[in-house]
C-alpha cells in the first residue's frame, strides 16, 4: 500500500512540497541556510504558513543572501516588521540578521554546508519509520546539532526546529515506509 506521508494532507502546495522537496538532500549553503531561518519562522506556527509566505520571505530578505543580510540594521527591521508578505516577529527578523552573521563565520571556514553535513558523515541517515507515531520531534543528533549552532551564534535553531530541518534537507529520511517518496530517497 502506497500512501503518503500524512502531516501534508491534501493542499496542493503541501502535497507539492512533499512531493518534490521534503526530504531530498540539500547540498547548496545557501538553500541549506534558507531552510533553517525559515523553520525557525515556523516556530509556533504551522509550516503551510511559512510555504504560503516562501515567496514573500525571499523577496522580503534579498533572496536569502546572508552577505547582504548580515549588515542590516534598524531601518531594514523596520521595513521588514510593516512587511505584511512575512511572518512579523521582531525577534526572529533580529535573529535572521545575527545568523546571518553566524552563517558567514562558518563559511569562511570548511562552509556551512560541509559543516551540517559532517554530523551525517555526508549521507542522509535512514530511517524506516511505519507510521506518524515513530516520528521524533527531537534526537540526540538534532540536540547537538543545535548546541553548535548556537555556539556559533544562531538563534531560533533548538532541538525541534533543527530536527525539522534536518528532515526538511535531506539530512534524515523521514518519509513513513508505506510513502513513495521513502523509497526514492533511500538509494
Amino acid at each position: 500500500m502506497n500512501e503518503r506521508c500524512p502531516w501534508c494532507g491534501t493542499d496542493p502546495l503541501y502535497v507539492a512540497y512533499h512531493d518534490t522537496e521534503w526530504g531530498v538532500p540539500e547540498y547548496d549553503p545557501r538553500a541549506l541556510w534558507e531552510k533553517l531561518i525559515l523553520d525557525g519562522f515556523q516556530a509556533g506556527l504551522a509550516w503551510i504558513t511559512i510555504l504560503r509566505k516562501r515567496e514573500g520571505f525571499r523577496a522580503a530578505f534579498a533572496g536569502f543572501e546572508p552577505e547582504v543580510i548580515a549588515g542590516w540594521g534598524e531601518a531594514e527591521v523596520a521595513r521588514l516588521l510593516a512587511d505584511p508578505g512575512i511572518v512579523r516577529s521582531r525577534a526572529k527578523i533580529e535573529a535572521t540578521i545575527g545568523n546571518a552573521q553566524a552563517y558567514l563565520r562558518i563559511a569562511e571556514g570548511e562552509g556551512f554546508d560541509q559543516w551540517l553535513w559532517r554530523y551525517v558523515g555526508g549521507t542522509p541517515l535512514q530511517n524506516n519509520l511505519r507510521g506518524m507515531a515513530e516520528v521524533p520531534a527531537v534526537t540526540p543528533l538534532s540536540e547537538r546539532v543545535s548546541k553548535d549552532l548556537k555556539k556559533a551564534g544562531f538563534r531560533f535553531a533548538g532541538p525541534t526546529i533543527v530536527y525539522a530541518f534536518m528532515q526538511a534537507v535531506g539530512m534524515v529520511n523521514d518519509h513513513i515506509v508505506t510513502c513513495p517518496r521513502h523509497a526514492d530517497l533511500s538509494g
